[in-house]
């Protein structure tokens, strides 16, 4: 059940209502999360800009929906885990198997799992990625660029994540597949 109820078209002031009809206009619908987060217009706007910015760095569009599902799994965020779940099927075309793969923090390709493996690592040690991490990072060829993207993204996300623990918007995606225990 919410602890926070969203914001809706009745109850939104005029600055919550443009907000939610760009959202509406650029996703076509409004998730529940931005419906809630809106309550604060500063925080969507500012959750909203980091994630237009970081649309155009360097990391792939992929990487960049790996990095929302695997940083949503490692902070158990059930919303999230969902809804990058679907992205990633619907506008990536991505397997079942890869969906869990990313989950787990792993890549067929050496050069997104070492930045995965940075990313797990960035939110199990709360930003302190250990020198084995890096060095191994650095071989697959993840440059600096890609480590600062890694961790903004990060940052974006679990920001999402907690509003989202705190929150407990309804899920408004189709629920993830478990892992069969698999953390």
């Amino acid at each position: 059940m919410p602890r926070i109820a969203m914001v809706t078209p009745e109850t939104a002031d005029t600055e919550q209502r443009d907000l939610l009809d760009a959202t509406r206009r650029q996703l076509g619908r409004v998730p529940n999360l931005y419906a809630t987060l809106v309550h604060s217009p500063a925080a969507l706007r500012g959750y909203l800009a980091l994630r237009d910015s970081l649309s155009d760095g360097v990391l792939t569009p992929r990487q960049r929906e790996q990095l929302a599902l695997l940083t949503a799994q490692e902070n158990d965020c059930d919303y999230c885990v969902a809804a990058h779940t679907m992205r990633g099927e619907r506008l990536l075309k991505m397997t079942p198997e890869e969906l869990r793969e990313t989950r787990l923090g792993r890549d067929a390709d050496p050069h997104t799992a070492a930045i995965l493996r940075v990313a797990a690592e960035l939110v199990e040690q709360r930003g302190r990625v250990d020198d084995a991490v890096l060095t191994q990072a650095r071989a697959a060829g993840v440059t600096d660029a890609e480590l600062a993207e890694t961790v903004a993204h990060v940052a974006l996300n679990t920001l999402s994540n907690h509003f989202n623990h705190l929150a407990r918007p309804d899920l408004d995606f189709p629920a993830a597949p478990a892992l069969d225990g698999a953390h």
